[in-house]
């Protein structure tokens, strides 16, 4: 007979995880873990991480979902393993290998690989990807053995780094540092740099180190997470303004802050800027986003007055210390 399931009790928890997630585990798989972990009430991530990569994975809790959509549209940062010479049917090591050429690659071609691929390029997405076609994700097809087309789309390769693996005993690979925009498939690169090379290739490993300002530095895994009480995990939050980090800072006084909060402008001597992190002052808390234009401070998105206690209520997070941003008082 089956031992009845524990029922957990949620509760509203408000920050930001820094999730270093491992191998074989969707980003929503890995959420639902964290959210149980967290006995959270609402949460949400910040980008899909495919199953076969790790790293990296900012988790929104709470009051910093609605700001989530900065970090999807935020610059990321991967390692990557690129063997040379062997294309699969899915540009990684889990697709079945469709076809072998000899490797002649020398560093020079590495080099000249490298700036072509940095910058605006090109890029078709894979088959193997959750983009949608007629309502279907192009997986689905893929799996059917279906092939659609697909159009080319721009995306930015802010930063390139590509080095030839030095171990003689293993196939000949490229070891691949890549910043890149939003949108980017890093596999569909590494395919295109194998191509570039003449010899074709595909990825053996791939890790996420970085997305926006947040690395790995400061993630913790699932593992850990389990392993820890519930204070300690709590302690690994992130306040929800670290999601802000590159807005400026304004504080607003009294009846100013309450009718911000309520969707009000509020006028005074703050120079135009297109993000700005508003925060109430007695006590100090974030009231939401806004932008700044002749004079005005237009509100974006607003937490509710519940949300904003519960964050008051709640212990001090992990990094509830300021951010180092200049600040604007009104």
């Amino acid at each position: 007979m089956n031992a009845p399931r524990t029922r957990v009790q949620r509760r509203p928890v408000h920050g930001v995880l820094l999730l270093d997630k491992p191998l074989g585990l969707s980003s929503n798989d890995a959420l639902q873990k964290a959210k149980w972990l967290l006995r959270a009430e609402k949460a949400g991530h910040t980008g899909t991480l495919d199953p076969l990569a790790s790293g990296v994975l900012p988790l929104c809790f709470g009051a910093a979902t609605k700001f989530s959509q900065l970090q999807l549209d935020a610059a990321k940062t991967y390692r990557a393993t690129l063997r040379l010479g062997v294309r699969t049917a899915t540009g990684d090591a889990e697709g079945a290998v469709i076809e072998e050429r000899p490797v002649a690659v020398d560093a020079p071609a590495v080099a000249a690989a490298q700036a072509r691929f940095t910058g605006p390029i090109l890029q078709v997405p894979p088959m193997h990807s959750a983009l949608k076609r007629d309502g279907r994700a192009l997986y689905e097809y893929a799996r059917e053995g279906i092939e659609v087309e697909r159009e080319a789309r721009p995306v930015e390769i802010h930063a390139l780094d590509l080095a030839l693996a030095q171990d003689p005993s293993a196939p000949p690979a490229i070891e691949m540092i890549v910043t890149c925009s939003k949108g980017t498939y890093i596999r569909t690169l590494g395919e295109d740099i194998g191509e570039a090379l003449g010899c074709g290739g595909h990825l053996t490993a791939l890790r996420r180190v970085a997305t926006g300002h947040f690395g790995l530095e400061r993630a913790v895994t699932l593992g850990a997470l389990e392993a820890m009480d519930e204070a300690a995990r709590m302690a690994c939050l992130l306040p929800v303004e670290s999601l802000l980090a590159d807005h400026a800072h304004v504080t607003l006084h009294g009846d100013d802050a309450a009718r911000f909060l309520s969707g009000v402008r509020r006028r005074g001597a703050w120079p135009d800027a297109p993000r700005i992190a508003v925060f109430g002052d007695r006590p100090r808390a974030l009231l939401g986003t806004a932008r700044a234009q002749a004079g005005e401070l237009i509100p974006g998105r607003l937490l509710s007055p519940i949300e904003i206690q519960q964050i008051l209520e709640s212990p001090p997070t992990a990094a509830a210390a300021a951010h180092g941003i200049e600040e604007a008082t009104a």
